[in-house]
């Protein structure tokens, strides 16, 4: 199959850009694209899935293990032409100085992808070619297809680039895209602006001026020459037999501009489980879909929106009435904001949900940041004591109160080595700042889903 990893030589260089490029200039051939993230990202995601029409998939090499990452990659490109991969951080940043352990250095040559570099040429000249060279030379090993130069001046200081590169390195220069305000993506504290925040007329849009850029600039055709070395056949995934719609338990997941922060194979591993994911927006509906046997509500961007939040007493009591009734509740950062007491913003403190007795207020500058290993230290509605699986921790905010809670997790973060405990759980509510990826122990989906229909049945007896 067709495929490439678009890295960069350092954070900020312009990949997400060059990576939507290619996605729209492929897919403006017929093309089928599926798009992949390496590391722990929801709006690069976003912006990927807005742009193929196809959702994207995380890559990991710390959360997951290597047959798992394979499986991702060989499930969802399923029926796809062309898989176009994008990086994060530098080619070669990963876990440490070291190692490549957590790379998308790692990650190419253990899918093998053929990588395309992008290097910010803004303020470059001939000096280009030396760090064209040095990644050449770095790691034997790895495959540096070609390179792509962005945020380019114009056609002049092109062909300098060009000249110098040519001259002094074997890699293939596919491409260079101008400085283009048109296609820029707004950014805020946890990164991007999400692709939920775009029109459907500003998403068309966006594709055809990415898509112009490709044609215009890009060496499409060289590109559509990379091949993904890894066997794309593989098996379907393994699903839990449900005999009648009975034995389905129906997820209530919020989905709107609040809330959109998803690993796709969580929800994959729960609808293999028997889960009927159903969205809502606790932004503009009234009430809770019918029928739900459970929530789980994930992360996003709660503190932009917590005056209307707080502004939708309905849906507010709702939720505490479905807490209160014994049905399980499972939230990541975002949505445990929403599931305490108060938020505490800029413009001041709003009343949330208060099913979970925390208080919280946002910061100007990130708490935790981070892979990190969470083990259970008590059965919890995700599994049994002593379960470990992993996930990650990126937030701007902080927990300024805390009323009669306990804990289920021992959580280890991988960067600083701090050790805490944390997943406050509240009867049937456990709530956590760590999102985690169930891939990274897929027995965690399992126990969910049968915590879930557990807890229905209790309630069909003692009904």
């Amino acid at each position: 199959m067709k495929g490439l990893l678009i890295a960069g030589t350092a954070s900020g260089v312009g990949k997400t850009t060059v990576a939507l490029a290619i996605m729209a200039g492929l897919r403006s051939r017929g093309l089928a694209v599926q798009p992949f993230k390496c590391g722990p990202d929801f709006l690069d995601t976003g912006h990927h899935t807005r742009i193929c029409g196809r959702t994207a998939r995380n890559l990991d090499t710390w959360m997951l293990s290597v047959e798992a990452n394979r499986s991702v990659l060989r499930t969802a490109a399923r029926g796809a032409d062309v898989i176009v991969a994008e990086g994060m951080m530098g080619l070669f940043d990963g876990k440490n100085g070291t190692t490549e352990i957590g790379s998308s250095a790692e990650i190419a040559k253990l899918l093998r992808l053929p990588v395309v570099l992008v290097i910010d040429a803004a303020t470059s000249a001939r000096s280009i070619a030396a760090v064209v060279l040095g990644f050449e030379m770095f790691d034997a090993e790895l495959r540096l297809a070609g390179v792509i130069l962005n945020r380019v001046a114009g056609e002049r200081h092109y062909e300098m680039l060009r000249e110098a590169i040519d001259s002094s390195c074997r890699t293939k220069i596919l491409g260079w895209l101008p400085l283009e305000p048109a296609i820029a993506i707004p950014e805020r504290h946890l990164g991007l602006h999400g692709a939920a925040e775009q029109t459907v007329d500003g998403s068309e849009a966006a594709l055809d001026a990415f898509a112009a850029l490709a044609t215009k600039h890009l060496d499409l055709d060289g590109l559509l020459e990379l091949e993904c070395g890894l066997e794309i056949a593989g098996v379907e995934p393994a699903r839990v037999d449900v005999s009648s719609s009975a034995d389905v338990v129906r997820v209530g997941v919020p989905s709107d501009h609040a809330f959109s922060f998803y690993y796709e194979d969580n929800l994959d591993l729960l609808r293999e489980q028997g889960a009927e994911i159903v969205w809502f927006s606790p932004l503009s509906d009234g009430s809770l879909p019918s029928g739900l046997d459970a929530l789980y509500l994930g992360g996003g961007y709660p503190e932009l929106h917590a005056k209307q939040l707080s502004g939708n007493q309905q849906m507010l009591e709702e939720v505490r009435t479905f807490a209160a009734s014994g049905r399980p509740v499972y939230a990541e950062c975002g949505g445990m904001l929403y599931l305490s007491e108060s938020l505490s913003v800029d413009e001041g403190s709003y009343a949330m949900a208060g099913v979970m007795p925390l208080s919280i207020q946002m910061t100007d500058r990130l708490v935790q940041f981070g892979y990190v290993t969470v083990e259970f230290t008590e059965d919890c509605l995700l599994g049994r004591k002593g379960t470990v699986v992993r996930g990650h921790s990126f937030h701007h905010s902080r927990i300024a109160l805390q009323g009669n809670v306990s804990t289920n997790y021992h959580v280890q973060y991988s960067i600083s080595g701090k050790e805490e405990l944390e997943g406050f759980r509240h009867g049937n509510v456990l709530a956590s700042y760590i999102h985690l990826h169930f891939r990274a122990n897929p027995a965690v989906a399992e126990n969910f889903v049968a915590a879930i229909r557990q807890a229905r049945t209790l309630q069909v007896v003692t009904a």
